[in-house]
């Protein structure tokens, strides 16, 4: 016999109930029908789980552990249930580091006013496509080079390019930062998501480079002193980091933002998330997104 949720509802519900009597009235069935549920699952895995008296009933040191992978699957089972039964109900928007920046909290209240049926999630995940590959999410907003022929795109904006920098940095009290004045100091970059490479500088004049994890890492070297970091302005607003500050650089190309999907199966809410995101980038200073422009593929 195969191990089946109801087996472990029914240790669970036994658990939380103490008695087989109110754990049969919990799952609307009969008591015997309890028994045979408890001893089958002791059979299936060869081991007894609970004690049991004419007064109470307790978990056997084997029947704890059972009991709390037990819990953790049915909650499992439970959220996978949910996820395919709210379907087109909720969208989720991954990203590796610093979703829509400074857009992040007006393209949510906009969401609820104009999408009040399709609830809104943003999922931070530290991959190359933001969490799409991953299954974590239906849409992914990036900010490095897209797989055109794996994924859906379109490019809503763009954002300027800044340096990040030890706040004790003699750069630091100038307005603006050029790429030349770089070319010397060692340079942090995130390998798996990170939107700048060494060929922003001409070969035989690049930084040296020291790869991190993520964009706490990131930031961890950069106050510390040991390297600076090239970032767009999205992390701007969205890192705060006591011992860094922030100035615009000013040669370097404005980064592209993306939002990604799965071209075979795309959200129904996913024109809907373009159209938002690429309002709110036309709509924001030329400052702070570059310049302007929006292409779109299906």
């Amino acid at each position: 016999m195969d191990l089946e949720l109801r087996h472990l509802r029914c240790l669970v519900a036994i658990a939380d109930a103490g008695t087989f009597t109110d754990a049969a009235i919990e799952l609307g069935v009969s008591q015997a029908a309890v028994s045979r549920s408890l001893m089958s699952l002791e059979r299936i895995l060869g081991i007894r789980l609970l004690h049991r008296t004419s007064r109470m009933i307790t978990p056997t040191t084997a029947g704890l552990q059972v009991l709390a992978r037990a819990r953790q699957l049915l909650a499992d089972a439970d959220e996978l249930v949910r996820e395919a039964t709210t379907g087109h109900t909720r969208l989720r928007i991954g990203h590796a580091w610093s979703a829509m920046g400074r857009h992040t909290a007006e393209f949510q209240r906009r969401w609820a006013a104009e999408h009040p049926g399709v609830e809104l999630q943003l999922v931070r995940t530290n991959t190359t496509t933001g969490g799409l590959a991953e299954g974590l999410c239906d849409l992914a907003v990036v900010r490095s080079q897209v797989d055109l022929k794996r994924f859906g795109h379109a490019t809503v904006g763009l954002e300027r390019r800044y340096c990040a920098l030890p706040a004790d940095d003699p750069l630091a009290t100038k307005r603006t930062v050029a790429l030349e004045q770089l070319r010397d100091r060692t340079l942090a970059i995130d390998r798996r998501t990170g939107s700048t490479t060494v060929d922003l500088w001409p070969e035989g004049a690049r930084p040296k480079l020291e790869y991190t994890q993520d964009v706490d890492d990131w930031l961890d070297l950069i106050a510390a002193g040991r390297c600076v970091g090239l970032t767009p302005h999205a992390t701007v607003t969205h890192y705060r980091r006591d011992g860094v500050v922030y100035r615009p650089v000013r040669d370097a190309p404005p980064v592209d933002v993306h939002l990604i999907w799965h071209r075979q199966d795309p959200h129904p809410a996913t024109q809907a998330a373009v159209e938002l995101l690429t309002r709110l980038y036309r709509e924001a200073r030329p400052a702070a997104g570059g310049r302007r422009r929006t292409t779109a593929r299906p």
